[in-house]
């Protein structure tokens, strides 16, 4: 068979001597294809878009061969879903119960916890059982743990449901709750809920193996009275804010306090307030040692719960001896659990928990659904911690023999040492009959899923014979809808692509004749300047959308995304003479934009756009454009005027000359006024260009306090980091400025002798007074944002001869690519700078930005002028705060072909040299400049494709979201 392209062309070779209103049915035919000869199968790899009468390679090579049974069925096989042997059974997440689950593998784990409960009684064990032909139904929460524990224990699933506990819990399944409350709470109910059993091992099994006892005790400094006040705990809530090591925490938690002051204790003894001390004694530990590391802490700046992300060091014996009031027992204990929460919310994330089997010693991953068995018979978190990047820049400390460290785990479970053997639970007879009924109810599925699949191989093997065999008997030929008008209109559409080049000719000459009186039209400038082109992508996108209609039947019809991007991109485009239509759709007043054609011109432009505005010469322009303009004439006057009033007014401050000083502040002067330097900045721009710029009207100081009234700045912080931020003004000034300019808030700060100072001192007042909480916020999320930014600009400056290279004769290359835009803004010529411009007798009128740049100024509240200068020899990188100096390295090889190994870098004259640290750890923050001494380069670019080999990782960084949800 021909190509696809020859069979198209002789398809409408015809069109070359038929109109379109002679096209007839022969030509209808041969547009078709109709008369194609079949193409022979096996002839073809694919089916031929070129002839309609091609069947070869419609898919058939996927019934014609081997079919794999697999193909025939979506069920999995059932297999899947059994529980494998000596592994543990898991639980389903049902929305966001991981917590939940972590807490029930680790109290299922905990041997004399599941033998008391087994030992509960139960109306199922003590009544005639239940009957079979009904389901069984908890009524209780231990019935409920009960048989989850037996399920966990015997069952031969692979997970099992746990919705029945969590609904009699009355948990919501689609929020995450707080894992060391729900502890808490759930502690507390299930100790309550066996206090009314008769048997002693089941009713104290929640004090024996969690509660301990501490006391309060407070020693009076004047007399020694000491008074205690006893009290249970479940676990021990650890501070982990500033400590490395969990025994620092427990320090911590039993360290003395300073009571004085305000806060003196009323001695009972001495009858009055006195100094006192408090602490914490240990009296008694439990069999199972909760610790709950406070992970997630209340913040105060923003009003809501954070999670703390700092590594803490833990050890798999704990000795608790040096801590305890009595040191007259064992008191070393065993590392057991190790409770992770994986995210960096509080509010969200994914729990699972490392727990050691306590009959053969081996640690297990409980993840939901999913259970890992750790390799040997040691705890690993590493895996655990390097799923997902902290904002914290802290890196993993190294952790020796027997020690772990981690950043997500919130709570630790100590199991006390013990040589005794480890116990044998066996199921109740109840409770295992009901997990026998439940693992029949298993093994029916798995048989139901079986034959479901053995009966869809056994239809899928019968209908591949059958396509086979319709195959063997498909008929070459089809009954087809021919459309006439489709036909008529390619016609057509080929016709004009033919002509077009004739009659751009024929154009360009009468363009040349000069048009008398009013017979001509108005055509727009650069539509006249590129008609042919416009034409000419005009008939191809319609030649496509007609082939794209005839193309239904061969299966070539463009997808709807296609289409539509096609539509929003003609939408974008204007069309033909669009460029005089102004915007309330009548002509533009711009006689410069337009130019007047015969009538016999504006006839063949038609031919090509019938649909393009038409405007004959006497057509009178948009009137509304008129009197807009004469209003931009009046504004421009008046605006020019007001700037010239201004600049008269303040000079000074305008040319910023003889401006006042904080670090020597004139002596005859006892006070001075604060504007922003936003304000300053955005009067000036209009003083300069007032036919371009808005009209400050407002002083704006509201950006320069705080929520509560309160003043942003110190006097220090004044004459040094945020001096760029603030303006100030001279009282002879500032009263000319109250008369400009609508004044919000009057910022002014006094200077009066200080008592006992020396000679030149003074003490600094300041109205409104300055607010130290939100300075103090301010400073915290401005230390934050340097810490965790990402995708900022820093700036990489090759030194050469160890010298910068300083600026030169090329001004355009010393300054940002923003500033060198705005300087050629400046220099255009009026009305040329908007590309929303409407150019009415080179005037421009536009929607001016300056207030609406000032409205978005106070809404992101102070901002430092981080403007940077660049110069020759340097280069802007985006970078990340958690980027390691090793991919800083690979960017910049990129950008100055200097191999990593041939890199001397510095910041602020100190040496970066240690390839694996963040970038936030080696100080580099936005905006930085870092100065590069690169050695002799690599001449061989083959070998820094080595290198690139060996610097760059296989696999990118890949993001972590929010799991378990």
């Amino acid at each position: 068979m021909a190509p696809r392209l020859q069979l198209e062309k002789a398809a409408w070779r015809w069109t070359e001597t038929v109109p379109p209103e002679a096209v007839a049915q022969e030509h209808i035919e041969a547009a078709y294809r109709v008369g194609l000869e079949p193409c022979q199968r096996g002839a073809c790899r694919r089916n031929c878009r070129g002839n309609p009468n091609c069947l070869v390679g419609i898919g058939e090579h996927v019934w014609l061969g081997e079919i794999d049974e697999n193909s025939f069925h979506n069920i999995d096989d059932p297999n899947c879903e059994r529980r494998k042997k000596n592994a543990f059974v898991g639980l389903t997440n049902l929305g966001a119960t991981c917590y939940v689950n972590t807490f029930l593998q680790m109290w299922f784990l905990n041997l004399e916890l599941r033998q008391a409960l087994y030992l509960c009684p139960s109306e199922c064990a003590a009544g005639e059982g239940i009957p079979k032909d009904k389901d069984y139904e908890p009524q209780t929460i231990c019935e409920h743990l009960q048989y989850l524990f037996a399920l966990l224990q015997n069952s031969k699933r692979r997970y099992i449901d746990p919705s029945g506990f969590v609904k009699a819990l009355g948990l919501d399944t689609g929020q995450q709750q707080d894992a060391q409350e729900f502890s808490k709470l759930f502690m507390s109910l299930l100790e309550d809920t066996l206090s009314k059993q008769k048997n002693p091992d089941v009713r104290n099994i929640v004090q024996k193996q969690f509660c301990g006892e501490y006391a309060y005790v407070t020693v009076c400094n004047q007399c020694g009275r000491e008074s205690k006040l006893l009290s249970k705990f479940y676990e021990l809530e650890l501070n982990i804010q500033g400590h490395k090591q969990l025994t620092d925490c427990i320090t911590e938690f039993l360290k003395e306090e300073k009571l004085e002051g305000d806060n003196r204790y009323f001695c009972e003894t001495c009858q009055s307030k006195q100094n006192a001390t408090r602490k914490i004694r240990l009296l008694s530990l439990p069999c199972t040692l909760n610790l709950q590391l406070m992970r997630f802490v209340f913040d105060r700046q923003t009003g809501h719960k954070k999670k703390l992300n700092t590594y803490i060091g833990f050890s798999e014996l704990l000795d608790m001896e040096p801590f305890m009031e009595q040191k007259n027992g064992v008191y070393v204990y065993e590392l057991s659990a190790v409770l992770i929460h994986r995210g960096v919310s509080a509010y969200s994330g994914h729990y699972i928990a490392h727990v050691k089997d306590p009959q053969t010693g081996e640690w297990y991953k409980f993840n939901d659904e999913d259970i890992e068995k750790m390799e040997g018979k040691k705890l690993q978190l590493g895996i655990e911690e390097d799923l997902e990047p902290s904002k914290s820049q802290a890196r993993k400390p190294k952790c020796g023999k027997g020690t772990h460290c981690s950043r997500n785990a919130y709570m630790l479970v100590y199991r006390l040492q013990t040589r005794e053997k480890s116990l044998t639970v066996e199921v109740p007879a109840f409770l295992q009959e009901l997990v026998e009924r439940d693992n029949c109810k298993f093994e029916e599925w798995c048989n139901e899923m079986a034959e479901m699949r053995k009966q869809s191989v056994a239809r899928g093997k019968i209908k591949h014979e059958e396509v086979k065999e319709l195959y063997k008997r498909l008929p070459a030929e089809a009954v087809k809808a021919l459309c006439k008008d489709c036909v008529v209109e390619r016609c057509r559409i080929l016709r004009l692509k033919n002509q077009l080049n004739e009659d751009y000719k024929t154009v360009t000459n009468l363009l040349k004749v000069t048009v008398k009186g009013n017979d001509g039209f108005w055509v727009g400038k650069a539509s006249l300047r590129s008609w042919r082109q416009l034409a000419l992508e005009q008939l191809n996108e319609q030649d496509e959308d007609t082939e794209h209609s005839n193309g239904k039947m061969n299966g070539n019809t463009p997808s709807k995304d296609e289409s539509n991007e096609e539509k929003r991109e003609e939408e974008e485009e204007l069309n033909f003479n669009e460029d005089i239509v102004c915007p309330h759709g009548d002509l533009c007043i711009s006689e410069n934009e337009r130019r007047v054609v015969s009538k016999e011109a504006w006839e063949k432009l038609k031919q090509y756009f019938p649909k393009a505005p038409e405007f004959p010469n006497s057509k009178e322009c948009c009137s509304q454009c008129k009197i807009l303009e004469r209003e931009g004439e009046e504004n421009e006057a008046l605006h020019k005027m007001m700037a010239s009033e201004q600049k008269t007014s303040l000079q000074n401050l305008f040319h910023d000359k003889s401006r006042p000083c904080l670090g020597s502040w004139p002596q005859e002067t006892d006070e001075l006024y604060i504007v922003s330097q936003f304000f300053v900045e955005e009067w000036r721009k209009f003083v300069r260009r007032p036919t371009r710029c808005s009209p400050v009207s407002s002083v704006g100081n509201s950006v320069l306090l705080c929520p509560h009234g309160g003043l942003m700045f110190t006097y220090a912080s004044m004459t040094k980091e945020d001096s760029k931020l603030i303006a100030l003004i001279w009282p002879s000034e500032w009263e000319r400025i109250q008369k400009l300019f609508v004044v919000d808030h009057v910022i002014k700060i006094s200077r009066r002798p200080a008592a006992g100072a020396e000679p030149d001192g003074a003490v600094f007042t300041s109205e409104p007074q300055l607010c130290p909480e939100c300075r103090e916020g301010l400073l915290c999320q401005q230390q934050r944002d340097l810490r965790e930014y990402t995708q900022a600009t820093i700036y990489i400056h090759k030194v050469v001869d160890n010298k910068k290279v300083m600026k030169d004769a090329a001004p355009e290359l010393n300054m940002s690519s923003s500033e060198a835009e705005e300087e050629r803004e400046e220099n255009k010529p009026e009305g040329e700078q908007d590309p929303d411009f409407n150019q009415t007798n080179g005037s421009a009128k536009r929607q001016k930005v300056s207030h609406q740049s000032y409205v978005s100024y106070q809404k992101q509240g102070i901002r430092r002028s981080t403007r940077h200068r660049k110069v020759r020899g340097e280069k802007a990188l985006l970078v990340s705060a958690n980027q390691t100096l090793k991919e800083l390295k690979i960017q910049i090889m990129h950008a100055f072909s200097v191999a990593p190994f041939d890199q001397n870098l510095s910041i602020d004259g100190k040496i970066l040299s240690d390839d694996t640290a963040t970038l936030g750890s080696l100080g580099v923050i936005p905006e930085s400049v870092i100065l590069l001494k690169a050695d002799e380069p690599i001449a061989d670019y083959a070998a820094m494709d080595d290198v690139m080999q060996v610097c760059m990782p296989e696999e990118g960084f890949k993001g972590t979201g929010l799991l378990g949800h």
